[in-house]
This record gives C-alpha cells, sequence and structure tokens, in this order.
C-alpha cells in the first residue's frame, strides 16, 4: 500500500505569508454563463445541462516565488559553475522524482544558520549516507507558524552547508520555511552591523559555484513517518524561460 503525504502549502489572495502576495479573481458559474451565452451566441435557457449555469474559472496575478515552489539556478545567477544558468524549463525531470531525506532543524532558533556541522549532526542521528540524487528536505518546523507573523521568524541554511550537501551528488534541497536563507531582516541586520556583504544570501550564491536547486515554503515533514526510505515528486510547472515555478511536491510512503 503506497501513502501519498502533501508537502505544499496554498496559494492564496492576498496571504499574510507573503511579501508579495497573489491575486486571485474568481468568476463564478453565474459570470460563466454570460461568457459561454456570448460565446456560443445561446440563450441562458439554451444551458440545459446546468440549468442556466457556466463554466466557473479564475485569473491570477502572481510571482513564480509565491506558494510552495522549486527555484532554478537562474534565480540565483546568470552562471553557474562556469555555463549559463538553468531557467526552470531546463530541470532534468529526474532530479525531481527520488528518495527523500528528512534532517531534523527544528532545534534550531529564529536568525540562526544551519550549519555543515548541524546537517553531519543530522544524518548521524538518523544512521544515513546521503547518495547522488537524494532530495534532502530540511525540516525546522515554520510551516506550523504559516497564519502568524512568526512564520518570517525562521533560520536559514548556511552557505557552507549548502555546498556540503550539493557536494553528495544532491541537485535538490527543500525547506519547510518561507526562505532558503535566513530571514531577510536578520541579514540585513548582520551586514549593518559587520559591513560584510557576505552575510547577503549566501545559501542562495552557492548555487553560482555548485549548480542546484531549492524549495520554499514546504509543509508537512513531520507527517513523513520515517527519515528516509519513501521518495519524492516534486516536478515544476513548465514555464519558459523562468526563475522558478510553482510545485505540488508529494511524499510517497510504501506502507
Amino acid at each position: 500500500m503506497i501513502k501519498i503525504i502533501d508537502l505544499s502549502v496554498s496559494i492564496e489572495s492576498d496571504s499574510s505569508s507573503e511579501p508579495w502576495p497573489a491575486k486571485i479573481d474568481y468568476f463564478d458559474h453565474r459570470a460563466g454563463a454570460v461568457e459561454m451565452r456570448n460565446k456560443f451566441g445561446v440563450k441562458q435557457s439554451d444551458l440545459v445541462y446546468s440549468s442556466g449555469l457556466g463554466w466557473a474559472y479564475e485569473w491570477l496575478t502572481i510571482m513564480t516565488h509565491c506558494g510552495t515552489h522549486l527555484d532554478a539556478p537562474w534565480h540565483y545567477f546568470p552562471i553557474a559553475e562556469g555555463k549559463l544558468a538553468k531557467t526552470i524549463d531546463e530541470i532534468p525531470l529526474e532530479w525531481c522524482f527520488s528518495d527523500g531525506v528528512v534532517l531534523d532543524m527544528r532545534h534550531k532558533k529564529p536568525g540562526e544558520e544551519i550549519t555543515e556541522d548541524d546537517v553531519k549532526n543530522a544524518l548521524n542521528k538518523i544512521n544515513y549516507t546521503i547518495k547522488p540524487l537524494d532530495i534532502i528536505l530540511i525540516q525546522t518546523g515554520c510551516d506550523k507558524k504559516i497564519d502568524s507573523p512568526d512564520y518570517f521568524l525562521q533560520p536559514g541554511m548556511s552557505r557552507e552547508a549548502t555546498l556540503w550537501i550539493i557536494d553528495q551528488g544532491v541537485k535538490i534541497i527543500g525547506i519547510d520555511a518561507y526562505g532558503f536563507d535566513r530571514a531577510f531582516k536578520d541579514m540585513a541586520d548582520d551586514y549593518k552591523e559587520t559591513g560584510d556583504g557576505r552575510k547577503i544570501w549566501p545559501a542562495h550564491w552557492a548555487g553560482i559555484e555548485k549548480e542546484y536547486c531549492h524549495i520554499e515554503k514546504l509543509a508537512n515533514l513531520d507527517l513523513i513517518p520515517k527519515p528516509f526510505g519513501f521518495k519524492v515528486a516534486c516536478f515544476p510547472i513548465k514555464i519558459k524561460k523562468a526563475s522558478a515555478a510553482w510545485i505540488r511536491p508529494v511524499a510517497i510512503v510504501e506502507e
């Protein structure tokens, strides 16, 4: 028997968990009936199967980094590993269906970096060695705060930890927080205090040196019953030359 666990969040209009929220305009079956009458040149009474009602649909104004999404190397920089960076439509689909591994980082506090040692310690606790094309899922627990202002109080990946994971042959890393790096405010505050530009977006810009993708805004990693021994599917919507795309990631667990 196979269990499928949804690892995504919903895309909502004017969501408080998005700095650049989506706008969704809903058109119900009555509005659709008006359009169908015009399209087909019929009277409302001619829509006999539906008792005069028409189609429903939605118009979305949305950025590609809204909701649960996969970032392509193009998002980070135009060049990755000395070559033109891949856009989301160029990501090999083989990267997007593979063995999943959950690394529990729920002990990390908001504003802290998830270090290379943190990653190695989490792997030691579950007695697992990363292999090429594993999809690594970083569990912070931040998804449980998604409807609160505290959602943006999160730890984030360090550059060193990101590069170490990629060096194991990994192409996709995911996190159940809004961002892959620490919160914007924490990075900005550190820069103001130190004047060190390396405090800004270090994990994202690791992708300049080593090509990889990451998933932001995962959810429900706590519902996966084991830290490894399951599959993850996270195929992106095919948007031409885009830096990211929305995904409906799932964990596939054999019971």
